[in-house]
């Protein structure tokens, strides 16, 4: 079998192990538990996979493993305080009595799919030889650097938030929300293109391909616009999105919203 083949059978397997947590829970955000962690275990199989020991590639696989772990607890912590996200619900009863199958192929299974193809660059970097010292890895793992303290200090921010009873059914509007609707996922999109510069010092572009995915993703598909949908005619939440930027950190009031 060829390592690509590997690192697809251990995903199927993966996805198939995170299926079943979700049938014993009777919930399927544990699919977002599983995002984070699924990137260490590529990160690791493909170093074992490859035939080179560069820097780089222990210096990304640890950040990967960091950015993991800690995104894994954050969502995990925060689906201990409550039911199941409205998002996966609202899959659960637009899907019926096809929600099983329905959820086996189109959470567990895509999801494995999608980490692979956004973690391209991370398998590139264990597979390919790369130079000593190159610019793309020094400004890459500073990119990445930026985007996961970005991404930390917003979940911290909103979790301090959300702590604190007497800011019960009220937008999280300060720190680093002030500057940006979605500041954990400008984080997120972030320490992803500093992973897909460092890719490039092995001489090959198409990691790039693994960044520009999880920014579709992010941003036109399953993340920024499903959660805008939830607050969407909310007298709080139109007034926050006239004055705060959607994505890209921006000072407040100065932001040019879409009509």
């Amino acid at each position: 079998m060829s390592d690509i083949g590997i690192l697809l059978a251990a995903l199927l397997l993966y996805a198939n192990l995170w299926f079943g947590v979700s049938l014993a829970k009777s919930r399927n955000d544990v699919a977002d538990v599983a995002w984070g962690l699924g990137f260490v275990g590529i990160a690791w199989l493909s170093f074992a996979l490859g035939e080179v020991a560069n820097w780089q590639a222990l210096a990304i696989n640890s950040l990967v493993t960091l950015w993991g772990i800690r995104l894994a607890w954050h969502i995990s912590s925060r689906h201990a305080k409550g039911p199941e996200d409205s998002r996966y619900r609202a899959w659960r009863d637009a899907w019926g009595k096809h929600f099983v199958l329905r959820s086996y192929l189109q959470v567990f299974v895509l999801q494995g799919l999608l980490m692979l193809l956004v973690a391209l660059p991370v398998v590139l970097v264990n597979w390919y030889a790369m130079p000593v010292t190159d610019i793309f890895s020094i400004v890459g793992i500073a990119v990445f650097g930026t985007g996961f303290a970005f991404e930390a200090v917003s979940d911290a921010q909103l979790r301090a938030f959300l702590a604190d009873s007497g800011n019960r059914g009220k937008l999280m509007t300060a720190g680093l929300w002030a500057y940006s609707r979605h500041p954990n996922y400008f984080g997120e999109v972030l320490l992803w293109w500093g992973i897909g510069m460092v890719s490039l010092g092995t001489g090959e572009w198409y990691g790039l391909l693994g960044s520009a995915a999880i920014t579709v993703l992010i941003v036109f598909v399953s993340g920024i616009p499903m959660l805008e949908r939830k607050y969407a005619g909310r007298e709080d939440w139109e007034a926050y999105r006239k004055r705060t930027n959607v994505f890209f950190p921006w000072p407040r009031g100065r932001c040019a919203q879409p009509k």
